[in-house]
């Protein structure tokens, strides 16, 4: 099936069911302040260790950079690109995979469209798709195409994608490596000597990243106040699951073994497919290893976000059940057609529902921060002094969309969801806004003498919020007022 011919129903249906395009929404709170700040490294002089507490871990805001200046994209254009780019991987991905795995091109296209249907891995803070860029989605893709180069024992490109997605997200390709690893194994007993020294010698290196290189530090455990900032992150600590969670993803494992002894007993597995099947199970070994060492609170066990694995238990569950519900044994055409179409009018019926009954105000595709109340406050942020300090409710970036740090490029006192999230990765961050956000419980009731209170501490010049308040008013925009604190 061309993939030109899928990729424009893919992309809207896949947006659509995340609900919408939004430049800046959630995790972008993080991401789009490190590309600024490698554009520009006169911004965020007061939020730069933050920030670089997570982006030292990767590649991507200095590739966001690079593109930038090669292309000379703006952010909100080149991030958009950059979704179109990470969503046609994804398709390509399951196109070539349908190929390998399936009698009829219906099937495949079943795949596509089961891709589509946006959803959440149980407790792992990860979903399928995103409404926005996010390179742990792009890490995926390449992830997906890489499993299909190994299929077809072109193991130089499928190593490459995987280093390509470790430089973008390291806690997404290492589980893809570890997959792709045991299933040329598998697939290659020669080969199995070379890959336990190459994976002996990936582990050496590994301990001296942990006690001496870029990652020291992190082979310790995580003390009581620490954990305690992260107690909205349950999905971090497995032990701590409801019964649901386990259930959800342990399912995985005997759906998968099952139907590939299935496929296995009527001779229809694919070159390379049983390698594949074993890597992925394999995932599982790799978290219950894990299992004690979290329980130990061991930070560098905690930062991988293990549970994340089952993510790609999902995939393959995914292409199986297409398999189970489209072909089977029979493998027949009408069969075929007949699932593909079910699997459209799903996707076609979610995306309504969530257009026109849970989202009917938002758009289809915010390409940059809207031009509404919020947005022309933060244009004119951006026309302060770039060392300017910011005041604003702790969950503004919920609030109004996208976070200051993100529409209006200057630094904020804190940003409760993304700060927290942070936090996980260094314990002075998790602290520092702990305590941030305990100076800002009253923030609905702020009154003057606190906010001057405030930016006399930290030096903070501007506020905004929508209380009138006894302060000299910069700016303003409908409800929005910006106060000059100092």
């Amino acid at each position: 099936m061309p993939f030109a011919l899928c990729l424009f129903p893919f992309l809207v249906l896949c947006t659509l069911n995340s609900a919408g395009y939004r430049y800046g929404a959630s995790d972008l709170a993080f991401y789009i302040p490190a590309a600024l700040e490698k554009l520009d490294p006169s911004l965020f002089p007061r939020d730069g260790a933050l920030i670089a507490s997570q982006a030292r871990l990767t590649m991507i805001d200095e590739t966001i950079g690079l593109l930038s200046r090669v292309t000379g994209l703006g952010l909100p254009s080149l991030f958009a690109t950059l979704y179109g780019t990470t969503l046609a991987l994804l398709l390509a991905g399951a196109l070539l995979v349908g190929r390998l795995l399936y009698r009829s091109a219906w099937t495949t296209l079943a795949l596509a469209g089961a891709l589509t249907l946006r959803h959440a891995i149980a407790k792992s803070g990860t979903n399928t798709l995103e409404g926005y860029f996010h390179p742990r989605q792009l890490a995926f893709s390449l992830g997906v195409l890489a499993l299909v180069a190994l299929m077809r024992q072109r193991i130089g490109i499928s190593a490459a994608l995987v280093l390509a997605g470790g430089l973008l997200h390291p806690t997404t390709a290492l589980w893809f490596a570890i997959w792709i690893a045991i299933a040329w194994s598998v697939n290659e007993p020669r080969w199995r000597v070379p890959v336990a020294v190459a994976a002996a010698l990936a582990a050496v290196g590994v301990i001296w990243m942990l006690v001496a290189g870029p990652l020291s530090g992190r082979l310790v455990q995580m003390d009581s106040e620490w954990l305690a900032t992260l107690e909205t992150k349950d999905y971090l600590f497995p032990l701590d699951w409801p019964a649901y969670a386990w259930l959800l993803n342990l399912v995985y494992a005997p759906t998968i073994f099952l139907i590939y002894r299935r496929r296995r007993d009527a001779g229809v597995l694919a070159p390379g497919e049983r390698g594949v099947v074993w890597g992925c199970l394999a995932l599982l070994l790799v978290f219950a290893l894990a299992l004690p060492i979290n329980a130990a609170r061991l930070a560098i066990v905690i930062q991988l976000q293990i549970p994340r694995i089952f993510w790609m238990l999902d995939f393959v569950a995914i292409t199986y059940l297409v398999w189970v519900m489209a072909e089977d044994l029979r493998g027949e055409e009408r069969r075929a057609r007949i699932v593909c179409a079910l699997i459209a009018v799903a996707s076609l019926t979610r995306c309504g529902y969530i257009k026109f009954i849970r989202f009917p105000d938002r758009p289809i595709a915010e390409i940059t921060v809207p031009d509404n109340d919020w947005g022309r406050v933060m244009a004119w942020a951006r026309t302060t002094p770039k060392d300017s300090g910011w005041l604003a409710h702790p969950g503004h970036a919920v609030q109004y969309g996208t976070s200051l740090r993100v529409a209006g490029e200057r630094d904020v006192f804190v940003e409760g969801i993304k700060d927290a999230a942070i936090g996980m990765y260094e314990r002075d961050v998790a602290i520092r806004t702990r305590d941030r956000l305990a100076e800002l419980q009253d923030f609905d009731t702020l009154t003057p003498e606190r906010a001057r209170s405030l930016a006399e501490r930290y030096r903070l010049n501007f506020l905004v919020t929508t209380e009138r308040l006894d302060l000299p008013v910069a700016y303003s925009s409908g409800p929005l007022l910006v106060y000059r604190l100092r």
